[in-house]
């Protein structure tokens, strides 16, 4: 059953967590106790001028400003926040509270190459050699500097090379194909492009020599830098090691506005949206995050699995702004090593997806046995929601005292704004709390906000990370049709959400990829956190045909015979409804996903009516496009 407390916080938690002694402070300047988290966050979204100007405070980012300078303007697309000030976010990470010089700020792992170690000192001095580099390329203020390179320390310093000047970054993954990354990055025009030979994945060698000839051929930079990985001597342009130059480690004050990198949306359907986040939005968001939702500081080491074409990377890059480190790792998700690699890394907080933590459960691993964890203060788990049965095994297999963080969130705002705090107890199955600062509310479709029903997640007043705009998009039209089209003035996220009178809450899936039976609505959600608890089950896809009224369940089971299909059918009709149940239980040989790791069920959909498979989806968004022949008609 959902609702059950799996973990609880000590009774000092309040005394000892980051986020008590912002409470404390944040009391006094509201005339208010707010040591009840319910009243904090009510606190942090009814008064946004007083809770984000003791954030900017509290984590060391600028001075005091009056309440009606932190958010000048609270309407909808179009939010002011703090006109006055200026930062740079490359300087607040770099600032590190309470990190010394030697003390280490980055640790990258790869299947690729030996561990890399970088202290605070060895960070600031490769931003220093690519910020110079960047200067004399002709790199300024608002030109774009791309990445096509792995998750290791060296993007890492390039990312805050680039915005030290005001420049504005974007990457994508090594493993995302020619087509993928012309798609993403054509629309953005670099001025600079880092590219790498090639990578590891696994046991298995992937050289990128061939897709670099097209993707300069498309986007024709004025110059580009080839990162030796693999060193095999292979290089277009000028070689990394010779990019860097001799200077001084300076930073550009820019407004809080002011592009900082551009993520992509997922591209299933189309191109994917160019997202431009902002340099105070991002910093100030992240730090609030990382030191009071995930309780990181000086001595800790953070972890999440990711790619650097995925906002996790991002989200994982700025711990350094409360003085923690940052552990990378780029090569395969491999259900043993990476629980190893928490122990060598001495990571305090691993992060990583549903679908890796049910793949670990389904595999029969039990993390706690392989390596040491006792060091894990936080798991974190997003991508997807995470089914009850997967609660279950982090609690009883990787650790019963770190604390399970189920976050949700979205590469739109580059941050969870539901999650869990220090302060709140973990409930089986549900996303513990909204998070700070994050006015998160279920929509009906008159616009009634509602608890303990399904509705839809919306964001009733602003967050400083909400996109600065769309690249390429001037009138921000396309920005308001995509987050301000249902409810004006308020940002629709497309999940279906229901929060409990407890505060926790339940994602149930893609609001655009609902199931509607007999006129019972579901989230796809439920559907598969019943589906893929069923023994024998590693990963599933439901779609309902509305015309024909057929609804169909595709599994990935390699053991599929009648058997299994009965222990399918039996599930969704007790746990689920009778309504639901599946015309056809169909077994494939994998369930399509993203690149970062989402199930493709509207483009799914859409071949499965007859739309050309190309049509549908584009195929360079895929993680393994080869999924999709199961499902042409």
């Amino acid at each position: 059953m959902t609702g059950e407390v799996l973990w609880r916080p000590g009774p000092e938690a309040g005394e000892t967590a980051n986020i008590g002694a912002f409470g404390r402070m944040l009391s006094e300047r509201a005339g208010a106790d707010l040591s009840a988290y319910r009243d904090l966050w009510r606190c942090s979204v009814e008064r946004p001028g007083l809770f984000w100007g003791a954030v900017w405070e509290h984590f060391g980012l600028g001075g005091p400003v009056p309440k009606d300078r932190v958010l000048a303007s609270a309407s909808m697309p179009g939010a002011v926040w703090f006109p006055d000030e200026r930062l740079n976010y490359a300087q607040a990470v770099l600032a590190a509270p309470g990190m010394g010089a030697g003390d280490v700020a980055v640790k990258g792992y790869s299947d690729t190459r030996a561990p890399v170690e970088w202290t605070l000192e060895e960070l600031r001095a490769a931003v220093a050699r690519l910020r110079a580099g960047l200067l004399a390329a002709g790199v300024g203020r608002g030109d774009r500097v791309a990445a096509w390179m792995p998750n290791v320390p060296e993007t890492y310093a390039l990312m805050l090379a680039a915005a030290s000047i005001g420049a504005v970054f974007s990457s994508c993954a090594p493993e995302f194909g020619a087509r993928a990354v012309v798609d993403r990055l054509a629309q953005i025009e670099p001025a600079v492009l880092f590219v790498t030979d090639g990578y590891r994945y696994g046991a298995k060698t992937i050289r990128r020599d061939r897709e670099i000839a097209q993707v300069v051929d498309a986007l024709k930079p004025r110059a580009v830098v080839t990162f030796g990985y693999l060193d095999e001597g292979f290089a277009v342009g000028e070689r990394w090691e010779g990019f860097g130059r001799d200077g001084d480690l300076a930073f550009e004050p820019v407004p809080f506005d002011h592009p900082l990198y551009i993520l992509y949306s997922s591209g299933t359907t189309g191109l994917p949206k160019a997202i431009v986040h902002g340099h105070g939005g991002i910093a100030l968001e992240h730090a609030k995050m990382h030191g009071l939702h995930h309780d990181l500081g000086p001595g800790d080491r953070f972890f999440w699995y990711s790619t650097t074409g995925w906002m996790m990377w991002n989200y994982l890059a700025s711990a350094p702004l409360v003085g923690a480190a940052v552990v990378t790792f780029d090569g395969a998700p491999d259900p043993v090593g990476l629980w190893r690699l928490a122990e060598e890394s001495g990571a305090t907080y691993f992060g990583t997806s549903a679908p890796f933590l049910m793949a670990c459960r389904d595999r029969g691993i039990v993390p706690k046995e392989v390596a040491d964890l006792s060091r894990l203060r936080g798991i974190g788990s997003t991508g997807a929601p995470l089914p009850p049965a997967g609660f279950d095994y982090v609690h009883e297999s990787v650790s019963a005292t770190a604390q399970l963080q189920s976050l949700s969130g979205g590469t739109d705002l580059c941050t969870g704004f539901i999650g869990g705090a220090p302060t709140v107890p973990v409930w089986r199955g549900e996303l513990s709390c909204r998070c700070l600062g994050a006015d998160v509310q279920s929509f009906d479709p008159n616009g009634r906000s509602g608890i303990g029903r399904e509705g839809e997640l919306v964001i009733a007043t602003p967050m400083p990370s909400m996109p600065v705009g769309l690249w390429g998009d001037e009138d921000r039209k396309r920005y308001r049709d995509t987050y301000f089209d249902r409810y004006p003035g308020i940002w629709r996220h497309g999940d279906w959400i229901t929060i409990t009178d407890r505060g926790s809450a339940v994602i149930s899936g893609r609001s655009d990829a609902t199931l509607n039976r007999g006129g019972v609505r579901m989230g796809t959600a439920e559907f598969y956190s019943v589906v893929e608890a069923v023994p024998g089950v590693a990963d599933s896809l439901v779609v309902h045909l509305d015309e024909e009224d057929r609804l169909l369940v595709f599994v990935e089971a390699p053991g599929f015979d009648e058997a299994l299909e009965a222990a399918i059918r039996t599930a969704i009709r007790t746990e689920l409804s009778p309504r639901h149940l599946p015309d056809a239980v169909v077994p494939v040989p994998k369930i399509p996903r993203t690149v970062t790791g989402k199930k493709v069920e509207v483009p799914v959909k859409r071949i499965l009516q007859g739309v050309p498979v190309d049509q549908a989806v584009a195929r360079g968004s895929l993680a393994d496009p080869t999924a999709l022949e199961a499902f042409r008609p």
